[in-house]
C-alpha cells in the first residue's frame, strides 16, 4: 500500500498560499513569494531530502499549470535534482476542468478524489502532493494522507488562504522525528495521520 505524502510551507499564521512567488496565486493576495527570502542550505537539504523516494507527483490544477510551464524547460547533469524527478515520474492532476496534459507522464483523476487516491496507493509505492493548497484542504479534511511535511516559517501574514480551513476535521497525528530548526527560524515538522479523534481532557482534574 503506497504512501499519500503531502509537503507544505506555512507561515506562523498557518497562511500556505504562493510561498515561492507573486505568481502562484495572484488573486487579492499581496505577498506571493513569501517564503523565499527564508531558504538557506539547511531548507534547501531538507526539502531536497524529503522526496527521496518519490515515483509519482499529486497536484492541483494551478500548482501543475506552474509546473508544466517551467520543469520541462530545466536541464540538470545526469537528470538529477528537483528537474529529473519532476520530469520522469507520473504527475497526477486533480481538476474539474481540462488542464493541458502535453508535459509527459501527466494524467488527470477522475472526479471521485477518494477512490482516485485509493488507485494511487495501489499503483505507487511513494506519492508526493507538492503546493496545491486547495487540494491539499480536501486531502486533510477527507484524512486521504499518510504523512505531512510542515515547515513552519517567522512570519505573520495576516491575510491569505490557510493550511486549515473551515471545513477541516478533528485529526490526530503523531510527529516521527524531531523538529529541525534552522538558522533563520524556519520549523520542520514531520507527521503521520494516527487514529481515533483529539481526547479531552480536564486540568482542574490533575
Amino acid at each position: 500500500m503506497g504512501l499519500i505524502h503531502i509537503e507544505l510551507f506555512a507561515t506562523l499564521d498557518l497562511v500556505g498560499q504562493s510561498p515561492g512567488g507573486p505568481d502562484e496565486d495572484p488573486a487579492g493576495f499581496p505577498f506571493g513569494g513569501w517564503q523565499v527570502p527564508l531558504l538557506n542550505e539547511v531548507t534547501g537539504a531538507q526539502i531536497q531530502a524529503a522526496y527521496e523516494g518519490t515515483d509519482a507527483l499529486l497536484l492541483g490544477r494551478r500548482t501543475y499549470d506552474i509546473f508544466a510551464a517551467y520543469w520541462p524547460h530545466q536541464e540538470e547533469g545526469g537528470g538529477g535534482g528537483f528537474a529529473g524527478l519532476f520530469n520522469r515520474v507520473p504527475k497526477y492532476v486533480a481538476s474539474r476542468g481540462t488542464p493541458d496534459l502535453s508535459w509527459a507522464g501527466s494524467v488527470q483523476l477522475g472526479p471521485d478524489l477518494g477512490a482516485e487516491v485509493g488507485a494511487l496507493r495501489e499503483r505507487h509505492e511513494h506519492v508526493t502532493v507538492v503546493g496545491s493548497l486547495d487540494l491539499v484542504q480536501s486531502l486533510l479534511r477527507d484524512r486521504l494522507f499518510d504523512r505531512l511535511d510542515l515547515w513552519v516559517h517567522p512570519v505573520v501574514l495576516g491575510v491569505g488562504k490557510k493550511v486549515f480551513d473551515g471545513g477541516a476535521v478533528p485529526t490526530n497525528l503523531t510527529l516521527l522525528e524531531p523538529a529541525v530548526t534552522g538558522p533563520q527560524g524556519t520549523v520542520f515538522l514531520r507527521y503521520a495521520l494516527a487514529g481515533g479523534t483529539p481526547a479531552m481532557g480536564d486540568m482542574g482534574a490533575r
